[in-house]
């Protein structure tokens, strides 16, 4: 029984590659760079790092970073003002607003003060109804990367019993949209959810997003089921008990989901700017 990889890092590259030789004629055509503003409030050590990560993969593909850090104490209303401000400057093309956010800021107020056509993160209820909808809206970054992984690898879900464990409104849910819209039969499980190795164990495919390390067991999976482990957890390790799953396609943590979460970003970026330029 072999466990195959599904490797995200090759797959981002080549998305990073394309979306590159986009900037570059943006930037070729009117002289300024796309533009992806990233805000963070507060000094959370892993948030610091992903933010400092994006950042430099902007760089590198040829798009500007602008960083924009905020006090911890920052409030609810002096975020969606610094967001407004940025959604209003004609120089950014995409906002990325790094979360979680501190306990005490409206999370949803922050991310609905972002227009729809700079959510390059995909994390408004505009995106998330567009998507669902299929319209052509900006898709959340790391369901997006799923998707992305899924097709590389010939993973035709239609007509597979799909099992999204976690409802998160930028994670969870767009991802089981997004199945859905390929003809999967979805079901979406949470903390409430009885029975839940019973249920996982009948899935083809099994997206894994609750911010665990290891919860979901390998005596859960199926022989010959598609595992996407989506967390992330300290010590590099996922919401799948990896070296458990056998007789399975997964991702794995790290080089797994989270390359391709940030190509889809500065690919967003770069098609927000396009699509400010045609307008």
């Amino acid at each position: 029984m072999m466990t195959n990889l599904m490797r995200g890092t090759e797959l981002a590259r080549d998305i990073v590659a394309r979306a590159s030789e986009k900037a570059a004629d943006y930037t070729s055509r009117t002289g300024r760079k796309p533009c992806l503003a990233t805000v963070i409030v507060g000094d959370d050590p892993a948030s610091v790092t992903y933010v400092r990560m994006k950042q430099n993969r902007c760089h590198k593909a040829g798009l500007e970073s602008r960083h924009v850090a905020l006090p911890h104490e920052t409030t609810t209303e002096e975020l969606v003002a610094k967001i407004r401000e940025l959604s209003d400057d004609p120089a950014v093309h995409g906002i990325l607003l790094q979360h979680p956010v501190p306990h005490h800021v409206d999370e949803r107020a922050a991310f609905e003060a972002i227009v729809p056509h700079k959510d390059v993160d995909g994390v408004t209820m505009h995106s998330f109804a567009g998507m669902s909808f299929g319209h052509n809206e900006f898709v959340s970054c790391t369901p997006g990367g799923i998707m992305r992984l899924l097709d590389a690898y010939e993973v035709d879900v239609a007509g597979k019993h799909a099992v999204v464990i976690g409802r998160s409104p930028i994670l969870g849910k767009p991802a089981a949209m997004l199945l859905l819209a390929r003809d999967a039969t979805v079901t979406i499980c949470h903390s409430k959810t009885v029975g839940l190795a019973d249920i996982v164990r009948t899935a083809d495919v099994v997206v894994a997003a609750v911010g665990k390390p290891r919860f979901v067991q390998g005596d859960w999976i199926k022989p010959g089921a598609v595992v996407i482990d989506a967390g992330y957890n300290e010590g590099n390790v996922g919401d799948v008990d990896f070296d458990a799953v056998k007789d399975a396609l997964i991702t794995p943590v790290p080089g797994g989901v989270g390359p391709t979460t940030i190509a889809v970003l500065l690919e967003q970026t770069v098609d927000a700017a396009w699509r400010e330029l045609d307008a």
